[in-house]
């Protein structure tokens, strides 16, 4: 299972950049007959293939697309996964306290973006994901995983460092056993 996001935060994107025609088309092809209510989680297999057939349909978009749905996610967490209280807190604090605070918090909820992925904070600023669900089965000499990145990134830039940004180093499409790796900086 998977958090719902992974699915809904990129049928408006598609919405945006192709028109309701067009994601109707992705979504069909994906085998995605009708939208998650967002109120639990859902089978993993619809967002692995949700995000498979947009790289399908638009290898070249794919990323923009992918990266605007993880700031789309990590818009929603802030909003009504993260208590306001806490992120003054995050906000107020130096940097490095504030990383490691968000990095244990995205640690106890990495089940709900990462399915049966394995999430591994590696320290506060890099992150790694075994078995990551969105790009189950896929090989590519480039890495493919814009949605984590921008989650990431987002939850960074609002709670840790304005400035930050998220990369991803290697990817597990690149090779069996190889995980998808985060690195933030600032």
């Amino acid at each position: 299972m998977i958090g719902p996001n992974a699915v809904l935060q990129v049928v408006p994107v598609l919405d945006r950049f192709g028109g309701a025609h067009w994601r109707e088309g992705i979504l069909t092809r994906a085998g995605l007959g009708a939208l998650p209510d967002g109120k639990s989680m859902i089978p993993e297999l619809m967002a692995t293939r949700l995000h498979q057939q947009v790289r399908l349909d638009a290898p070249g978009m794919a990323p923009r697309l992918a990266a605007e749905a993880g700031v789309g996610t990590a818009e929603y967490i802030l909003k009504h996964r993260i208590p306001r209280p806490a992120q003054l807190v995050l906000k107020a604090l130096p940097r490095g306290l504030a990383a490691r605070a968000l990095s244990k918090a995205i640690a106890a909820h990495a089940w709900t973006f990462v399915g049966s992925g394995e999430l591994r904070v590696v320290d506060a600023w890099t992150y790694e994901i075994s078995g990551n669900p969105l790009i189950r089965g896929e090989v590519s000499e480039g890495c493919l995983c814009h949605w984590h990145a921008a989650v990431f990134q987002e939850l960074y830039q609002v709670l840790v460092a304005r400035n930050s940004s998220c990369v991803e180093t290697c990817c597990g499409a690149q090779g069996d056993g190889v995980p998808c790796r985060f690195e933030l900086k600032v």
